[in-house]
């Protein structure tokens, strides 16, 4: 899904075949490069003040020609489920700007939103998603892309991006996926759609953990949250049992955790499987999701 907008450069020419995904973060840039003829993934370390600073030294000095895919981090976003407003579709985005208007950082007038479809609770209680972002920051971002004349397609988060690798299934999958020293993300997918979604806090570091440390004091904790996102699919939403859980972080103990985590529930876990010809990019795995959103299209916010 293109979150927040779609943004299309402001500068007109030919469009490339190319598409590049560019994934933020707290200290560092990952971006994938897919051609018709080849593709790669690279990892820009941020020595720059603000990640906005690290994004313009980079698209100087790559080439990146072709139909790029931005991809905010946490620190860039704020997501928060509220009951649905009861008013036209043309009146929601002003209607959500002030009932979230508690809930979030970022004020009002200053505020760039999406929103998807919530679960729909016991008794027909609709739920709706809401994504912002701060408007000056965005568009701060933006402005990088166009000064380069680089074709900005579309603008997303970490959630959608990594639910894009997932293939369309009839089973709900809770897929437990990371970038690079930011936190933990479960996501339920099921069908394409993005049915639940949880940032956790508290395990941004875990790749400098040994595995001792991982079983006395992440695997029980990281347990502890699947076990909570699926009693909250399967009771309160009435949803099927999960049958999967794929894992997918960038650390060198990947496996282990797996298999710890498979120890503490009666479902299957194992680790997500990247294209053949992408496993050397798993790290980058949230920029090649980013070029492949092809599904859960957005309602236009502003």
């Amino acid at each position: 899904m293109s979150l927040i907008t779609r943004i299309k450069n402001v500068f007109s020419k030919a469009q490339s075949t190319n598409l590049i995904g560019v994934a933020l973060r707290q200290q560092s840039i990952g971006y994938f490069v897919r051609k018709a003829d080849e593709s790669k993934c690279q990892v820009a370390e941020s020595k720059a003040n603000s990640i906005a600073a690290a994004l313009k030294t980079l698209v100087s000095v790559e080439s990146l020609p072709g139909q790029c895919h931005l991809v905010l981090a946490h620190a860039h976003s704020q997501i928060v489920q509220v009951d649905r407003p009861n008013v036209p579709i043309a009146e929601m985005n002003a209607a959500l700007k002030w009932q979230i208007k508690d809930l979030v950082s970022i004020a009002p007038e200053n505020m760039v939103l999406d929103y998807f479809d919530g679960p729909t609770l016991a008794g027909g209680h609709e739920k709706i998603n809401v994504v912002c972002v701060a408007k000056n920051e965005l568009m701060a971002l933006v402005t990088i892309f166009n000064d380069k004349q680089l074709d900005l397609v579309s603008i997303t988060t970490e959630e959608f991006a990594f639910a894009s690798l997932l293939p369309l299934q009839q089973d709900a999958v809770l897929f437990v996926c990371q970038q690079a020293n930011e936190e933990i993300n479960l996501l339920i997918v099921k069908n394409g759609q993005l049915f639940f979604s949880r940032r956790l806090r508290g395990f941004a570091h875990i790749a400098d953990k040994s595995e001792d440390e991982l079983t006395m004091s992440v695997v029980d904790s990281l347990s502890l949250e699947i076990q909570r996102s699926t009693d909250y699919f399967e009771r309160q939403l009435k949803q099927a049992p999960i049958k999967t859980i794929e894992i997918l972080l960038p650390v060198e103990q990947e496996a282990f955790l797996a298999r710890k985590l498979a120890e503490n529930t009666n479902v299957e876990v194992k680790l997500f499987a990247m294209p053949t010809t992408l496993e050397s990019c798993r790290g980058s795995a949230v920029a090649i999701g980013a070029t492949q959103l092809n599904f859960m299209e957005p309602n236009q916010g502003g």
